[in-house]
């Protein structure tokens, strides 16, 4: 049952002791609060609904943050660029509150903060792990919270041009290499594959050793005509790396090349890596505009560019390319 002992002017403390429960105690301003919260807090109790908040109501997101730091964050490959992101969190006013305590508007309030400063991708990107926190806190850390208030809110909208503008940064290939390749070799040569042809998905998939020509160093794949489900066959030129890639993997009794399952498996298996990473919002058809953006940089014009990776009007190889701006001051001299 619920006592309750005035300590102060403003400060009514609730105790409620039953069998089969541990002790809850709170303090109100007022009788009428404490009153309120002692009758659901026993309604709870009665009906079996009941779940220990005191965690959740004495534990900071700064507590939480360190907390993942260690015990997540650490085992992680991408460790650093994703402490980086949680130094960022500490540093919000929003760290210091008790987790019982920050509702979706006060993620929504941080997400609209952050706007001011920085891009939608990036806010999302912040999202991602922020949410992964409650999540880790909430099912792996018995942290009872109601849900998970990342998960109530709207995220940024980025635009369909900005949304594809995504490419390795400074040590991220080397970094999703390392990992692909202690994941799943054929994982990692999927990776290369995608980066030094820019096929899509499918096609990697589909490559087969009969269709390679070794000594003209070209692979030969089928375009279908969505329309007219005309087939075209199509000759991929290879890269001495791809070359040499192809020339180290073992040969299979099917005849494909890459020995993964289905594209759903490439996707999920290539997700969780990059998550593992950090790199949170890196997507397998980003390697397809970082293979596009590569072929430009090296040279090559609009026309060669498209024989390579098969786009059908200079538009849309426009919304795969992403140059960057010191690159092209290299090559003005």
């Amino acid at each position: 049952m619920a006592t309750f002992r005035k300590r102060g002017a403003y400060q009514w403390e609730v105790r409620i002791r039953k069998k089969g429960f541990p002790l809850q105690s709170k303090t109100f301003e007022t009788k009428d609060d404490a009153l309120a919260w002692a009758a659901v807090i026993e309604s709870e109790m009665v009906r079996g609904v009941f779940e220990d908040r005191s965690e959740a109501e004495t534990t900071t997101l700064n507590d939480v943050l360190d907390r993942y730091s260690v015990e997540v964050t650490l085992n992680k490959l991408g460790a650093v660029k994703e402490q980086q992101k949680i130094n960022q969190f500490k540093k919000d006013k929003l760290a210091v509150r008790f987790l019982a305590t920050i509702k979706r508007k006060d993620i929504a309030d941080y997400r609209d903060r952050r706007l001011k400063n920085v891009s939608a991708s990036t806010v999302n990107r912040e999202l991602n792990l922020l949410g992964h926190v409650f999540s880790t806190a909430i099912m792996d850390w018995g942290i009872s919270l109601p849900a998970n208030p990342v998960q109530q809110i709207r995220r940024p909208k980025v635009n369909p041009g900005a949304s594809r503008e995504r490419r390795f940064e400074s040590g991220e290939e080397q970094q999703l290499l390392e990992a692909c390749r202690k994941s799943d070799v054929w994982l990692e040569s999927a990776v290369i594959l995608a980066v030094e042809t820019g096929l899509r998905r499918g096609k990697l998939l589909s490559l087969e050793w009969s269709k390679m020509d070794w000594d003209k160093r070209v692979i030969e794949i089928t375009e279908i005509d969505p329309t007219s489900t005309k087939k075209t066959p199509l000759k991929i030129p290879l890269s001495s790396k791809a070359t040499n890639l192809l020339s180290k993997l073992p040969r299979s009794i099917d005849g494909k090349i890459l020995q993964i399952h289905s594209p759903n498996a490439l996707t999920m298996a290539f997700r969780r890596v990059c998550d593992d990473i950090g790199m949170n919002d890196f997507r397998f058809h980003d390697l397809r505009h970082e293979a596009t953006s590569r072929l430009f940089e090296k040279g090559l014009n609009p026309m060669q560019v498209a024989a390579i990776t098969g786009h059908k009007s200079l538009n849309t190889l426009k919304r795969y390319t992403h140059l960057k701006a010191e690159d092209l001051a290299v090559m003005l001299g």
